[in-house]
């Protein structure tokens, strides 16, 4: 009777470890690739404008790109690390390449959790989120965990606009880093005075960077322009660190995250609790 008991509990045990399993793994995500992206602080489709001081840096490259825009207007002086390069150079046509590989990326990432789109008075942990109504906005201040993990990745995707209200600010705490952000958004983003933001932005249309406004990331507009205004810009390198496995993404509100087990799975635990419950039932009438 003893070694039946202990039958059952191992099958009972082992099937709840089989099914916590595919729910943490399920929600770590890789990096997003960025190919010759990489050194572009600032890419864009058709034009490029800035007025007042910016200053465009960051030890991953200060590069500014275009294609298939030749358009590059200064109001004012433009300081940067790297090189302005415009059509026909070979570097900004393979970067604009690869922003169109990226952008996709992020844009199929699963599984996602649906959250509201405001995100300011929010603590986000590593996963991928979606809003309610397709846009995502920030007024006061977001903060990314990444719960010790310098590789715990965040990819946020609007079906439409990014805006960032002014003085609203991306926190970054636990291990979590600016080039493991990402943000795809369906038509243009748009951040707001003296705003700091974090991440790098793959936009379909336009970007506009508004007066005094802080990035540590990229800018990085498919079809359309990136429009800066006394702006600092600092393009982090991502060098990976070996860590842990990621855990599943919580929020503070919205949708439960999709890393539900399989069906399978569910079908697995019922016959293995059935078994155990015959055999003990089967035990049971044997010592009656």
């Amino acid at each position: 009777m003893k070694k039946l008991n202990k039958i059952s509990s191992l099958l009972t045990l082992s099937l709840v470890i089989m099914m916590a399993v595919p729910a943490v793994s399920m929600g770590a995500q890789p990096t997003v690739k960025l190919g010759t992206t990489s050194s572009f602080a600032v890419l864009a489709g058709s034009a490029i404008t800035n007025t007042g001081n910016t200053t465009i840096s960051g030890n991953a490259g200060g590069d500014i790109g275009m294609a298939p825009g030749t358009e590059f207007t200064k109001n004012g002086p433009v300081t940067m690390s790297g090189t302005v390069h415009l059509p026909p150079d070979a570097l900004a046509l393979r970067a604009k390449n690869d922003l169109v590989t990226a952008y996709n990326d992020a844009a199929g990432r699963t599984p996602v959790t649906t959250i509201p789109s405001e995100l300011g008075g929010t603590t986000l942990k590593p996963g991928t989120y979606d809003s309610i109504d397709g846009t995502f906005e920030i007024t006061g201040a977001l903060t990314l965990d990444a719960e010790n993990d310098p590789n715990g990745v965040f990819v946020f995707k609007t079906a439409s606009t990014l805006k960032t209200a002014s003085g609203s600010k991306v926190n970054l705490i636990k291990s979590a880093r600016p080039c493991q952000v990402f943000w795809q958004v369906g038509s243009s983003a748009t951040l707001g005075t003296t705003s700091a933001f974090v991440g790098h932005i793959f936009a379909m249309q336009s970007i506009t960077a508004t007066t005094g406004a802080t990035i540590q990331g990229q800018l990085l507009a498919r079809n359309g322009a990136v429009t800066l205004d006394n702006n600092t810009i600092t393009n982090v390198l991502c060098a990976t660190t070996a860590t842990t496995a990621s855990i599943a993404p919580t929020v503070t509100g919205g949708k439960l995250p999709k890393t539900s087990t399989p069906l399978f799975d569910l079908f697995l635990l019922g016959g293995a609790l059935t078994l155990a419950g015959a055999l003990g039932w089967k035990n049971r009438k044997r010592f009656a």
